[in-house]
């Protein structure tokens, strides 16, 4: 994957995130700059993306911690460089833990 593809995949990804997001009933607020997308919970905790160019890897930063993702030609997705766990998985989790509501977000 060169960098362009790399670029377009995170646009989309970050793009059904927000469309996602628009659609919630939670009271949430969020903003994308610069290629970082921060989701600001009522809690005042934070699901945060950022793309990261030099490896070609999206990471994510939850307040259990930060994951790398690697995009995965196959499968069409996503996939935590350590174990293999699909980011939709890890989003999902984030999101309940974090705002205490559920919301299944599908990046395919």
């Amino acid at each position: 994957m060169n960098e362009s593809e790399f670029n377009d995949l995170v646009d989309v990804t970050l793009q059904q995130i927000e469309e996602r997001l628009d659609d919630a009933e939670s009271d949430i607020d969020y903003l994308i700059s610069g290629g970082v997308l921060t989701i600001k919970c009522e809690n005042r905790s934070q699901i945060i993306f950022t793309r990261q160019t030099p490896v070609l890897q999206l990471w994510l930063a939850t307040k259990d911690g930060g994951f790398h993702f690697d995009y995965d030609v196959t499968s069409k997705q996503w996939l935590r460089d350590s174990d293999q766990t699909p980011l939709v998985d890890m989003l999902n989790h984030a999101y309940v833990t974090q705002t205490g509501e559920p919301l299944t977000f599908d990046l395919n």
